[in-house]
């Protein structure tokens, strides 16, 4: 299918934001709009927005991804991923402009883009949001920190052959691990902190209540070798606003066993690809 890309500013509370379309030549009625996420552009890590937004218009999809304002080419202060909602509702604006076949709109977002997607639901209830894919959603906080590196670091530590023999070999700093440890472990107890004071509760909690509120299908991929994806499960399986959230029916749960958190082979890659596409296409057919 032939597909064109473009490059459109467009405005954001007084400033100029860049936006990248790529469309095919009679796109659907739904888009994707790719939310960057972390101190990078719209191009992603290993240039993954960029060839994901090409594989989804090949197969029809219009896709729209923008630097957020203070990044890449986009005018304004930087800031975080908290603070991006205005951003988004600028690009779905720009995006339907610029592709008016385009009525509604899938977010798909990586690590904390992914915690942005949640949040805007939160605060917008945008009507022109129909499905989330989200990747490895970032939910950090000092208790999940914790419990993650005890369980999945220092816990598989002690289970290597290798650690044990080079503890032997005297090549391990034992009083540094043990500092190590105990740290984490009183991090794990030390009374909660509020995670963020925007809206007045902490970010994973408005995250799960967008989880929660959202009547479309969601995507969920995760990493399998990804401390960010293992904390979000330590999340979802210990804090009371995320029980149960995971089992719903709209929820398509996907773990790629090998994968890091940028998904950095052209393999994952792919892989990502294919998800997102095949759960465009069964949940559209359902629509």
């Amino acid at each position: 299918m032939n597909l064109r890309e473009q490059a459109v500013l467009f405005p954001c509370e007084g400033e100029q934001l860049l936006g990248m379309l790529a469309s095919p030549s009679l796109p659907r009625d739904c888009g994707v709009l790719v939310v960057v996420g972390g101190p990078q552009y719209r191009a992603g890590s290993h240039r993954q927005f960029l060839l994901l937004s090409r594989h989804l218009a090949a197969a029809g999809y219009a896709t729209w991804r923008f630097d957020y304002r203070g990044m890449g080419d986009s005018g304004g202060e930087s800031r975080s991923f908290e603070s991006v909602s205005a951003d988004i509702a600028a690009a779905l604006d720009a995006f339907q402009a610029a592709c008016p076949s385009v009525q509604r709109v899938v977010i798909w977002g990586l690590c904390d883009a992914a915690s942005a997607a949640l949040l805007y639901w939160q605060e917008r209830q945008d009507p022109r949001i129909c499905g989330l894919s989200l990747l490895n959603p970032w939910v950090r906080s000092e208790a999940t920190q914790a419990r993650t590196q005890i369980k999945h670091y220092y816990r598989q530590r002690l289970l290597q052959a290798d650690f044990w023999k080079k503890l032997l070999r005297g090549g391990v700093n034992w009083g540094s691990a043990a500092a190590s440890l105990w740290f984490a472990i009183r991090r794990l107890h030390r009374p909660a902190q509020p995670a963020s004071q925007v809206a007045g509760r902490p970010f994973p909690e408005r995250m799960a209540q967008g989880w929660a509120q959202f009547p479309g299908p969601l995507l969920l991929i995760l990493s399998g070798r990804d401390y960010t994806a293992k904390e979000f499960l330590e999340c979802t399986a210990s804090e009371p606003a995320w029980s149960g959230l995971l089992l719903q029916d709209k929820v398509s749960c996907h773990t790629l066993a090998e994968a890091d958190h940028t998904f950095s082979t052209a393999a994952w890659r792919a892989e990502v690809e294919s998800l997102t596409l095949n759960w465009l296409q069964t949940f559209l057919d359902k629509a």
